[in-house]
């Protein structure tokens, strides 16, 4: 029963890490084509990425605790959770501020367009 849990949960860890890795992938490879068609929302876009990517990594992190044998793993694992958490509370506060940085642009912008003035020159290269 036991190889049966171990092999099972070792497994999931290996697809949590896969599914990471892949979002990870996907959300570079958008970022940079964001980035090519000056989308203004390419930080926010590539942040939440980066946000689902840590939340699989960590699940795959809390699941190997279910496997650890020693104080010395326990104490490795606990550590990558504490990174694995403070980067993605740090990604999740610069995603809170660039939705109000992109919100209050774009705001500005239809305010600009509804009275019929240009936009300011820097505004369009963001």
């Amino acid at each position: 029963m036991e190889e049966l849990l171990n092999s099972l949960v070792n497994t999931a860890i290996h697809l949590f890490e896969l599914v990471g890795v892949v979002v990870l992938i996907v959300a570079g490879v958008c970022g940079v084509v964001n980035y090519i068609r000056q989308d203004p929302m390419v930080r926010l876009k590539l942040a939440q990425g980066m946000a689902l990517c840590l939340e699989f990594k960590l699940g795959s992190e809390i699941l190997r605790t279910v496997v650890v044998r020693d104080l010395k793993e326990i104490a490795i694992v606990g550590a990558i959770i504490a990174l694995r958490a403070a980067l993605t509370f740090l990604i999740h506060w610069e995603i809170k501020n660039e939705k109000g940085e992109s919100e209050a642009i774009l705001e500005e912008k239809e305010r600009r367009k509804s009275l019929g003035e240009k936009p300011h020159q820097e505004e369009t290269h963001k």
